[in-house]
């Protein structure tokens, strides 16, 4: 479902449009990729988000192809008849030779055609494949690792299905094959190999290698150019999969990586310099309203407030109209998301609030999935009592109600001694006898299987933060995804997102991020690091991030104590923020939200689609080569009205009078902020291409054009 923001002053058109006038009439694109209607991470988000985009550029010559998982299939893919011929006769053919070859629709935005193949049905020929990918790539597959065995019949179907869909077009096609990981390279390998007319292009949106470094606690960035990339891959059994996947990176027309910081990774450990960056985009849907996502955060935060006034029953001793929510959300890797230095700056920030005096209470959320085998009880109890109480005053009111009709209907004004008899004042008691409570609330909301070595648990113990009364930080873990259908807290993703103030992702190794992405397009501000894609996106296209809230932790020319110090200032400093502040931030965060739709991100993909027509057909197309790492004059400006950050304000306090505010407001001017912004706005990148010929916009957006003709 695509991600809302608003319309009118908070929009920033400055953007330009991109006329693309590539002729594709004779061109197919296949995408291949394991997650095509098959959840796995983020890649999926990918292809999901950037389908509609690519079907509108491609029309019917637009094929999506990926593994057939019947339980996805049927909830997610419409099976229908092939309707370009060649695909047709393609796939009659496979099924005819022993494969399981489907075509479908697949559901979301953009509706794209699949090519779904069955690896289970012909899980027979894998030893004969594995012996030929021996005696060319002398690769070799063991036969105790699945997800490799997995790759090598998709790798080898993908392969047969494009050699066979090349030989059936009936005129020569230039066809496009666009590869997303290791997991489909070895289907681009085999085209290469078998010298397919076929263009190709891998991307990788995070190497195997420096996943399994980064999960292994060494220095990665600064031992980059260090590590003998076979030894460490052999130490960790997956030499195979780094074999394949450097194989993709090396035989690929085109390779591209979705970050800068990710293409120096792929530089040193895949041994290739990426040809362009592929930044991830979001499908960016407006709202006709001119400030419906502040309302949207309002309402979604009321809905938080309910889980929270359950969760602390008995020990609400704090104001929820001061408290700030907080959260870290992905998949449970302690170290490279940044959990374990989150937990260590939020005692520090606990410490630095009570010093203070503040009596702002911040409540972190950590949304991560891990082993457990139920619910919490006492958390399922809390959100109980809640409704408990929550009934009873409905009760009273209904009561207290009909006496005071009754009494106005007479003609008399009521006795307030009289409204509320001893039943209702037993009602009341025993609702408030029902939250006493003898334990603090938890900080796990479920019952984990592992609960003695979980890394976040342990570390909250070290730390000492257990909900008590005199900490000014809360800690709830949720060791599960977010559902809208959880009995404990009902909301999905994207409403809890929506509620939570500040999203914390000082992450250790981020390819991309789509997490501080997501947060940015809702209007919520969050805290990325320089070693994230997205925190590096940021800051090179934004002269001032922190500004639109947009808080970039260095963890690149910083020890753990420094950048850990540097998130605690972060978080202090948001804590005194006033709630006027808050909301002319989330205005300003919003706004950047033009940056990260696919609308112009997309334009990446298209570049790197005509690079790989042009190296593979260079009869037909021609390719210039420009250096597209800078992105000149492509940066908004720190915004000239309030500051944000109380450090800066007039205000030493987040308390002041409303004459104040009323002084501000005349001070403050969104749509003159809005227009000032638009001046300063200039593509990122450019590179519109002909068959035969191409002009390039140079990418310091001067508009100076140079056309190349073929010669």
């Amino acid at each position: 479902m695509p991600l809302a923001r608003s319309l009118s002053v908070t929009s920033l058109s400055g953007l330009e449009e991109w006329d693309e006038e590539f002729d594709l009439e004779d061109a197919v694109l296949f995408e291949i990729a394991w997650e095509v209607a098959n959840k796995v991470g983020g890649i999926y988000t990918v292809i999901q988000t950037k389908a509609r985009l690519t079907s509108e550029e491609w029309g019917e010559n637009y094929f999506l192809v990926g593994p057939y998982v019947e339980s996805n299939v049927r909830t997610q893919v419409e099976l229908i008849e092939p309707t370009n011929p060649a695909l047709r006769r393609t796939i009659d053919k496979m099924n005819s030779s022993g494969c399981k070859v489907y075509f479908g629709r697949w559901l979301i935005e953009g509706s794209p055609y699949v090519v779904l193949i069955d690896i289970a049905f012909t899980a027979w020929s894998l030893d004969s494949w594995k012996s030929e990918l021996w005696e060319l790539c002398s690769i070799g597959v063991p036969w105790f690792d699945r997800e490799a065995n997995d790759a090598v019949l998709f790798g080898f179907l993908t392969a047969w299905l494009l050699g066979e869909f090349a030989a059936q077009c009936e005129q020569p096609a230039h066809i496009v094959a666009h590869f997303h990981e290791w997991l489909a390279g070895l289907g681009l390998v085999l085209c290469r190999q078998r010298q397919l007319p076929v263009a190709t292009i891998f991307t990788t949106h995070a190497t195997l290698l420096g996943r399994y470094l980064c999960a292994g606690n060494v220095d990665f960035y600064n031992n980059l150019a260090e590590f003998n990339v076979d030894k460490e891959a052999g130490d960790r059994q997956i030499y195979h999969r780094y074999c394949i996947e450097r194989a993709a990176a090396h035989c690929a027309h085109v390779f591209t990586t979705v970050s800068q910081i990710t293409a120096i990774e792929a530089e040193h450990l895949l041994k290739r310099k990426p040809d362009i960056v592929t930044p991830n985009g979001l499908n960016v849907k407006k709202f006709s309203a001119m400030h419906e996502f502040q309302n949207l955060h309002a309402q979604s935060k009321s809905r938080i407030q309910e889980f929270v006034r359950g969760h602390f029953y008995g020990h609400l001793d704090f104001n929820l109209d001061k408290c700030l929510f907080l959260f870290i959300a992905g998949r449970y890797e302690f170290s490279n998301k940044g959990a374990d230095i989150f937990l260590e700056a939020l005692a520090r920030l606990n410490y630095l609030l009570r010093v203070n005096h503040s009596d702002v209470t911040v409540i972190a959320f950590f949304i991560m999935p891990a082993r457990t085998n139920n619910f919490n009880v006492e958390t399922l109890k809390g959100q109980a009592v809640r409704k408990q109480l929550w009934d009873t005053a409905q009760t009273v009111k209904e009561r207290f109600g009909k006496k005071l009709y009754e009494s106005l209907l007479v003609g008399q004004l009521p006795d307030v001694s009289k409204m509320l008899d001893k039943e209702d004042f037993t009602i009341m008691k025993r609702a408030i006898f029902a939250t006493q409570r003898q334990c603090q609330p938890p900080i796990c909301t479920h019952n984990m299987l592992e609960d003695s070595s979980d890394p976040i648990l342990n570390c909250v113990r070290r730390i000492g933060l257990f909900n008590s009364s005199a900490d000014r930080v809360k800690i709830i873990f949720h060791p599960e995804f977010l559902s809208s259908t959880s009995p404990l807290l009902p909301m999905d993703y994207e409403e809890f997102v929506r509620g939570c103030h500040l999203g914390v992702f000082p992450s250790y190794y981020e390819p991309w991020g789509y997490t501080p992405a997501e947060c940015t397009v809702m209007g919520i501000p969050s805290i990325s690091t320089n070693l994230s894609g997205f925190g590096c996106f940021m800051e090179e296209h934004i002269a001032d991030p922190t500004a639109y809230g947009i808080y970039i932790l260095d963890r690149r020319c910083r020890g753990v104590d420094e950048s850990c110090n540097q998130l605690t200032s972060f978080l202090f400093q948001f804590c005194k923020q006033s709630r006027r502040q808050r909301i002319i931030q989330r205005n300003r965060t919003e706004r950047l939200s033009d940056l990260l739709d696919w609308k112009y991100l997309g334009r990446y993909y298209i570049a790197a689609r005509h690079m790989a027509l042009a190296k593979a057909f260079p009869d037909t197309f021609i390719y210039e080569p420009q250096d597209t790492a800078q992105t000149a004059g492509f940066r908004y400006p720190r915004p000239a009205s309030v500051p944000p950050s109380p450090a800066l304000s007039r205000h030493s306090s987040p308390h002041h009078s409303e004459a104040e505010d009323n002084e501000d407001d005349e001070r403050y001017d969104e749509d003159l902020e809005a227009e000032k912004d638009k001046v300063n706005i200039r593509q990122p990148y450019t590179l519109p291409m002909k068959n035969k010929s191409i002009a390039i916009i140079g990418a310091n957006g001067n508009g100076d054009e140079v056309t190349s003709e073929k010669n």
